[in-house]
């Protein structure tokens, strides 16, 4: 029975180095997924900015075919002049044509505004993009170096999965299956240690009778708390 419970001790060894690996390889992966969110984060950035600049520049495009429209209106007035007679109309073009002349003086200003403000805006776009360039070089040479570290442990984890469908041929089925449902309820070790007459897996005191059975070693005994299977290593504990 002891070499029983010595198999299923290496078991548990390659089943925590595995897990630990498996651990491992889901680090680098949420690495290079903090790495993608973090490009995909500058790619949005520099969308919006270029959207916003699409607006602006629409904006401005707008305003400067209304700038067209009063100018032509002006010249139109303006032609206009020269064919009134009376002195009623004369004033109403010419105060149309001052009208307009003042919304040419808005819609220039505001024109002027947007294009500061567009000028601005490429300069802060060409900036981000020499950024993201940058960004872009940096983390694929970053995750480079992650894939090779997860394709070198996967490589690991492969061998050592090879080496425990060997290792658990030697156990028993019955004592395996529970093993196996004690790795999944307990997600930890199953195999523990008894120390001062408790279960080093949940704390608990085991009863006498049970403890001086563990000292023969003459069956597999499981934890009546947690169910782990007990072992001594001690056997002055």
């Amino acid at each position: 029975m002891h070499a029983k419970l010595s198999l299923l001790e290496d078991l548990q060894e390659m089943d925590i180095k595995a897990d630990k690996r498996k651990a491992a390889i889901q680090g680098f992966n949420d690495e290079i997924a903090v790495l993608d969110a973090r490009l995909q984060e500058l790619e949005s950035e520099i969308a919006g900015k270029n959207s916003e600049f699409e607006t602006l520049d629409s904006e401005r495009k707008a305003l400067e075919e209304n700038l067209a429209t009063e100018n032509a209106n002006i010249q139109r007035s303006e032609t206009n002049l020269k064919g009134i007679t009376t002195q009623k109309e004369y004033q109403a073009v010419n105060k149309e044509i001052s009208t307009a002349k003042k919304l040419i003086t808005e819609l220039e200003d505001q024109i002027l505004q947007l294009g500061v403000k567009l000028d601005e805006l490429k300069a802060e776009i060409v900036t981000m993009e020499k950024s993201l360039e940058e960004l872009r070089s940096n983390l694929s040479k970053e995750k480079e170096e992650l894939a090779s570290k997860i394709k070198t442990a996967e490589d690991e984890l492969d061998s050592e999965r090879a080496a425990r469908a060997k290792a658990v041929k030697a156990i028993p089925a019955m004592l395996l299956k529970h093993y196996e449902k004690l790795r999944i309820v307990r997600k930890g070790a199953v195999v523990v240690e008894v120390r001062n007459q408790r279960c080093m897996g949940c704390n608990m005191q085991i009863p006498p009778q049970m403890y001086n059975t563990l000292h023969r070693e003459d069956e597999v005994i499981a934890c009546p708390h947690c169910q782990r299977i007990l072992i001594m290593l001690n056997k002055a504990a």
